[in-house]
């Protein structure tokens, strides 16, 4: 019998409900797991003891018959999602200690909905970060090939690593110009960045507002699809949440595409673009001609922009939320001769190296006689991007590109750590998803040659998270992509 830690969501809520096992031996079964493969370092927090009350719950609720949706499905929470009397540190030193009275929104849902907290998952400092070596608790490791230490991505590291390595079921993350998606594809996991305001805000702690968009990671897509119809929803507490019914998303899983049409953009496919990255593409192209869809090639001509606007405005509204954190209301507090000196010596140890350079590039694009000539300018060709997806997508229903542009590469890579726009460079095919608003899914769909995971990333139209998911599952399904047991 498979591994209860290796089933996907839906199969683990057939059995519960069958009674082939309990929650509580399959929460017992997890957190075995997690101690054997503590060694990754994906948690920053176990519960163990709230894992087991509510997994105790769950087994009550399917004794009397009035189980939830993920009713004892354990779950890894990104250390970004504040949880009621449970520490929040965004991996960041200067959050030492910070226990929140409130619950986010989106883990709330979760939770109400019968889901159990396994802990807190490792993540790059305020999701700041392509690599997850930017954490205040040190970097996690990727459990495909462990022994060779490669990064799982970032920012959402560790939450790619304990769906890959089986110590959850599934895991909360956010994406803000890829943190999501990357992970998930270094990972050989699947994960969604929602529509932008398709999922609450209320209660991550923020890095910058326009971008931030929380999403599930998971072991296939049905579990995706699964996850976030208990995320998704309108919050009166969000300001951007938007008023949107949600949809059913796992009633489009296995239906035909015949007759879709499929996007590629040319500006995706520059000269010397990874060999291993355009083959798994191509074959991705294939599959989903294959299955009666229609390839249409478009263009994103302002997508060679997109890096050099997100790293305008991201940091920009970076320097605007990091503000808060001063030493005197919670977290770290390093004392001073004065007022000054004290918030001084606080962000100084508080913070770390990536944080504290997208805290003085955005500085320094919001201050004055640089807000016009960098941050203005940088809006307007976010605006560029978006009408290059609009006028796209009066051509095809989903666009289909490569996630990443290499596969998982070691901690500490030299290239990575002495030219930070190197690691910036990672997220050259997902920041456009971001500045646009749009949702974008991303999967595994094959190996490299040094047998690491490479992922695909399906964007569609905002809100139309149904029809990225109904090819998601197409090229799922023909992949036959074999996980890590």
């Amino acid at each position: 019998m498979e591994k209860l830690t290796s089933q996907t969501i839906h199969e683990t809520l057939d059995g519960l409900k069958n009674k082939s096992f309990s929650a509580v031996e399959l929460t017992k079964d997890y957190l075995r797991a997690m101690e054997e493969k503590r060694l990754l370092n994906a948690y920053v927090l176990e519960t163990p003891d709230k894992a087991l009350a509510q997994a105790q719950e769950a087994d009550r609720r399917y004794h009397n018959g009035n189980a939830r949706a993920l009713e004892g499905i354990p779950l890894g929470i990104k250390d970004l999602f504040c949880t009621e009397g449970i520490r929040t540190t965004a991996c960041s030193h200067i959050l030492d200690g910070f226990v929140p009275p409130y619950e986010s929104t989106v883990t709330g849902k979760l939770f109400a909905a019968g889901a159990g907290c396994l802990g807190k998952l490792n993540m790059d400092e305020f999701a700041m970060g392509g690599s997850n070596e930017n954490s205040f608790y040190g970097p996690v490791y990727n459990p495909w090939k462990a022994e060779e230490k490669l990064v799982p991505g970032g920012s959402s590291g560790g939450s790619a690593a304990a769906v890959a390595a089986n110590i959850c079921a599934a895991a909360t993350g956010t994406d803000t110009g890829g943190s999501i998606r990357q992970p998930a594809a270094f990972c050989g996991v699947t994960g969604i960045k929602p529509t932008y305001g398709r999922c609450s805000r209320y209660g991550i702690v923020a890095f910058a507002s326009s971008l931030d968009q929380a999403g599930p990671i998971a072991k296939d897509v049905r579990d995706c699809a699964l996850l976030l119809n208990v995320m998704a929803g309108y919050d009166e507490k969000d300001s951007t949440s938007a008023k949107r019914n949600v949809p059913d998303f796992t009633k489009v899983l296995g239906q035909s595409v015949r007759g879709l049409k499929i996007g590629i953009p040319a500006e995706y496919r520059p000269e010397g673009l990874n060999a291993e990255i355009a083959a798994c593409w191509d074959k991705g192209i294939e599959m989903l001609k294959s299955a009666g869809a229609e390839i249409v090639n478009i263009s994103l001509p302002h997508s060679k922009y997109a890096l050099a606007a997100y790293y305008i405005i991201a940091p920009a509204e970076a320097s605007s939320n990091l503000a808060r954190y001063d030493g005197l209301r919670y977290g770290l507090r390093v004392s001073g001769d004065h007022l000054d000196n004290m918030y001084i010596n606080t962000r100084s140890a508080g913070f770390g190296q990536e944080v504290k350079r997208r805290i003085m590039i955005g500085s320094y694009v919001l201050s004055a006689g640089y807000y016009d000539a960098y941050y203005l300018k940088a809006q307007k060709v976010r605006r560029l991007i978006r009408d290059d997806f609009v006028r796209a997508f009066a051509d095809c229903d989903v666009i289909l590109t490569p996630t990443a542009p290499t596969a998982a590469f070691p901690i500490g890579d030299c290239s990575m750590r002495e030219n930070p726009i190197n690691m910036w460079l990672n997220d050259i095919f997902t920041v456009s998803v971001n500045l646009a608003g749009l949702p974008g899914l991303s999967l595994p769909a094959g190996l490299s040659a040094a047998g690491l995971p490479l992922g695909l990333q399906l964007i569609g139209r905002p809100f139309d998270e149904e029809t990225v998911f109904k090819a998601a599952a197409v090229i799922e399904t023909e992949t036959g992509f074999e996980r890590l047991k």
